[in-house]
């Protein structure tokens, strides 16, 4: 085997093409056995295993510097890069990341885990270089469904006009997770007609500038006669006229060809644009026939490309076929979805009402200004969007939505934590970063039937409205159901001793705890906040009266969440012997692995919370104990002190 002798970059340079070909046949191996038992990121990278390779053997790792846009496809970088003994835990906590980690590798040059950033890191790291006097390559790898993202184009805008150095490798798969859609894909597939028409020859121009005297004047006149016939083979090329000199396209899967044009992108001077074309899956007949579907997936079987888990209704798909029927009943519900119409449920949606749905591409921003368009216009968009990447389109939210209370329903698909994708995709800072804008109504459902009825609320409220739900199944199927009430808790359990309140997901945990600490005589009061905002003052109020000790649990961080807002409630309250703890992820980003390992690291799990509490209740009792001990004390004492003074008097 090949890949048994290549530890790192340099043991590529002195391979033959005929060895990078085996040597991507063993990675490609390599990744479907290994994604296959961890899950990941399977089809995107497969399609990037030819180009990986002629990246590291073309430049100079790690003093080049390489960012991957989103980071999903570096599987074959990291096995490259000194990491293939680790790659078995990929995911895994405490092993690999799936995404370029800084912390792991002085190969990974950034970390990165969303779309559309690469050209403008590395605009700044090239401009960085030129201010330090250094004179490495930088290079950007940015797929096509990544240029649909507003600041793709924006980096693309100030590259262009700044003649700097450096190097922007367009993957073009025709993919971003599902189909892409919009202009830019449509410019592309006009650029991949371009086959016969390649890119400039550089080495032609070479030789033909060391004619005297007319060599110079014969390469600017060819120049001229090319760019004509570029203009009206493809109309709009867009690269060039903003200031790239674009190259391509290249067979991305043709080793020989990519290092060639490589080499000869990085003898130029100014931005380069090398448009490189590849098949998401190549080598896995299961992941080339359906790249959505192995875009991330679960273990799954070799041989036959099922996946392992079974096929259990998750909060996606109860979302999708909720919405699908109070769209049927009212013609004013849109959806909208950026580049996630499978992830977040919206399929069938689409299929059903191809009128009035849009898919605008990675464009977390544009989609939700669209949504305040249609919503100021009378309709109701509904946009699901994962909890990860609705940080992108804050300000939207802000300007476009919730200043003038615009009724945008804002689904939150895997909110919370997430587990195997690691920190920049964990749902945790939705609740905290959401809470703090006025006119949003944020609710959470403990449960898919809870998600149907706020779902028919929100819609209903002709407000602003956030619904967060995490990803995957419900835990508990709760038999008690009740109709939503805007700013209303649920009382799930009434007790005296201890009142746990949680949200969403997490109520199903506050009933398995409340299960556990009955068995000890302890009676607990359960309450579904289902409000993170507005909150339910009164009926916690009433509660936390009752039982003067109080926690929450939530799936989202300390700072902000539902744990804060009920500690600064508590805080205004004249009773300063009421005993709170809340249960929450910290002030930290959190790092890759089950969910399970996460919840144990962070102390977030059944049985730390029910000795928690028995140990609140036991502190609370005793200090109560002492008080009373001591005011027995001191009523004996005056009553000593009365008969002596009596004595005396008698």
């Amino acid at each position: 085997m090949i890949l048994e002798n290549i530890n790192y970059p340099k043991d590529l340079k002195n391979l033959t093409i005929k060895d990078k070909k085996i040597l991507a046949d063993e990675l490609r191996k390599e990744i479907i056995e290994t994604v296959s038992k961890t899950g990941g990121h399977l089809a995107s990278n497969l399609g990037v295993v030819e180009l990986t390779i002629a990246l590291l053997s073309v430049f100079d790792l790690p003093k080049d510097k390489i960012i991957w846009d989103v980071g999903h496809q570096t599987y074959s970088y990291k096995i490259l890069t000194g990491r293939k003994d680790k790659f078995s835990t990929l995911r895994k906590f405490n092993g690999l990341a799936g995404f370029p980690k800084t912390k792991e590798s002085k190969y990974d040059a950034f970390d990165t885990g969303h779309s559309s950033t690469s050209i403008s890191v590395a605009l700044g790291m090239a401009r960085a270089r030129d201010i330090k006097k250094k004179n490495n390559k930088v290079i950007s790898v940015i797929g096509d469904g990544a240029l649909t993202g507003g600041m793709a184009l924006e980096a693309l805008n100030d590259v262009g006009s700044s003649n700097t150095n450096m190097i922007v490798i367009l993957n073009d798969n025709e993919m971003s997770i599902s189909k892409n859609v919009g202009g830019i894909p449509l410019m592309l597939s006009k650029l991949r007609v371009r086959k016969a028409y390649v890119n400039s020859n550089v080495k032609g121009k070479n030789v033909i500038n060391k004619i005297p005297f007319v060599g110079k004047v014969i390469v600017k006149f060819v120049q001229r006669i090319k760019r004509g016939i570029k203009q009206l083979v493809i109309p709009n090329m867009y690269f060039e006229d903003i200031g790239f000199k674009y190259v391509g396209p290249v067979d991305g899967h043709n080793i020989e060809e990519i290092e060639e044009m490589l080499r000869l992108c990085s003898d130029q001077k100014g931005p380069i644009l090398l448009h490189v074309l590849t098949k998401k899956g190549k080598g896995y007949k299961p992941a080339e026939d359906n790249p959505d579907s192995f875009h991330s997936t679960s273990k799954f079987n070799i041989e036959t490309g099922e996946k392992m888990e079974s096929g259990k209704n998750d909060y996606s798909k109860v979302f999708g076929d909720k919405l699908i029927e109070i769209a049927k009943k009212n013609p004013k519900v849109v959806a909208i979805t950026a580049a996630m119409k499978d992830g977040t449920g919206l399929r069938e949606f689409a299929q059903k009402f191809p009128k009035r749905f849009f898919d605008v591409g990675i464009a977390e921003q544009h989609a939700l200004g669209l949504a305040g368009g249609l919503a100021k216009e009378g309709l109701i968009p509904v946009v699901p969007i994962y909890s990860s990447f609705i940080q992108r389109a804050y300000d939207q939210i802000v300007h476009d939505i919730a200043i003038q209370n615009l009724p945008v329903v804002i689904c939150l698909d895997r909110a919370g934590v997430v587990g195997k994708d690691g920190e920049t995709h964990q749902g945790m800072l939705d609740m905290s970063i959401l809470s703090a804008v006025p006119n949003l109504t944020i609710l959470a459902p403990k449960d898919f039937c809870e998600l149907r009825r706020m779902l028919d609320f929100a819609v209903k409220l002709c407000k602003p409205v956030v619904i967060r739900y995490p990803r995957g199944s419900e835990e508990i199927k709760f038999e008690k159901k009740s109709n939503i009430e805007y700013g209303k808790a649920e009382i799930i359990e009434e007790g005296t001793d201890i009142t746990i309140i949680a949200i969403g997901k997490m109520v199903a945990r506050a009933k398995r705890i409340s299960d556990k600490l009955k068995k000890e005589n302890i009676k607990s009061e359960v309450i579904n906040a289902r409000f993170i905002k507005p909150l339910d003052e009164n009926e916690i109020l009433k509660s936390v009266d009752k039982t003067k000790c109080v926690i929450t649990i939530e799936d989202g961080t300390e700072v902000g969440g539902l744990g804060s807002r009920i500690s600064e409630m508590l805080f205004k309250l004249s009773d300063k012997k009421i005993k709170f703890h809340k249960f929450a992820y910290p002030d930290e980003f959190i790092v890759h692995g089950d969910i399970s390992d996460l919840e144990r690291k962070y102390n977030i799990y059944d049985e730390y919370i029910v000795n928690y509490s028995k140990n609140m209740l036991k502190d609370k009792k005793s200090k109560y104990f002492k008080k009373i001990v001591c005011r027995g004390e001191r009523c004996i004492k005056t009553i000593k002190k009365k008969i002596e003074v009596m004595k005396r008097d008698s």
